[in-house]
């Protein structure tokens, strides 16, 4: 049986569990069907992303039991197999079991990861997609991602790693070719490097630019500026994540 199979075995009669994407940060830009699911739930396995510091908006948290299974940048970290380990302990305990991300489960998410290990215990596992920050930060400040007559593609990058590090699979010269928008997160950190990859490639250093922290919450800004200024900028702006960076044609709009 795969893992992307929905079919479970010996424990098909246990609640189970669901996937809950967050979205971007905003405690309502969580889907009705992710809500639904939260307030149905007995325990909620929660990141830093996604509108875990507002869950008291979105369901009764003193009948849930809450877990802080969060991955904080080059900090604290709960190591995947220890979630995985939690998730899979409360849903055969019978618990009614919600792990909450903030975006999407499945845009760098560890989401299938999550439903491979439910699936390999026997445990029925649902996905709630989410509002992934890639599309929806940038739209907050009047950023599209594609504009008709002007750009036609974008790709969502991690820039988690950077370029030339063993682990990457980014190819940032192909990307400085594609023509389209490109959309990064988790992108702070290594952000020189990014950049410098890019125009190295090719990708004028006068091409648009924006960066945006904390989208959609109260804590939001923007700065735009050339590529080639990103990096300065971010620093001079004290620049934190959660942030998602823009590049391309759109983010001078």
């Amino acid at each position: 049986m795969s893992a992307a199979s929905p079919e479970t075995s010996e424990n098909s009669d246990l609640p189970g569990v669901t996937l809950v994407g967050g979205g971007p940060g905003a405690w309502d830009l969580i889907t009705v069907r992710g809500m639904n699911a939260l307030r149905s739930a007995d325990v909620i396995l929660t990141d830093h992303l996604g509108p875990t510091d507002q869950l008291e908006k979105l369901v009764e948290v003193a009948d849930k039991e809450i877990i802080d299974v969060s991955k904080l940048p080059y900090k604290r970290q709960v190591s995947q197999d220890k979630t995985n380990e939690l998730i899979v302990a409360h849903a055969l305990a019978g618990k009614r079991v919600v792990r909450l991300k903030g975006g999407d489960p499945y845009v760098f998410g560890r989401g299938f990861e999550e439903l491979a290990h439910c699936r390999a215990a026997g445990i029925s596992c649902e996905v709630v997609p989410g509002v992934t920050s890639a599309v929806s930060v940038p739209a907050a400040v009047d950023i599209p991602i594609t504009q008709r007559g002007m750009v036609h593609s974008f790709t969502v990058v991690s820039g988690h790693l950077p370029p030339g590090h063993p682990n990457s699979l980014v190819d940032w010269s192909a990307l400085a070719r594609t023509g389209g928008t490109l959309s990064v997160i988790m992108g702070v950190r290594n952000v020189a490097a990014i950049t410098a990859a890019l125009i190295d490639a090719d990708l004028d250093p006068q091409t648009p630019a924006a960066v945006i922290q904390e989208g959609t919450t109260e804590g939001q800004r923007q700065v735009r500026c050339p590529l080639g200024e990103l990096a300065q900028t971010m620093a001079e702006h004290d620049i934190q994540a959660p942030a998602v960076y823009v590049i391309g044609e759109v983010a001078g709009l």
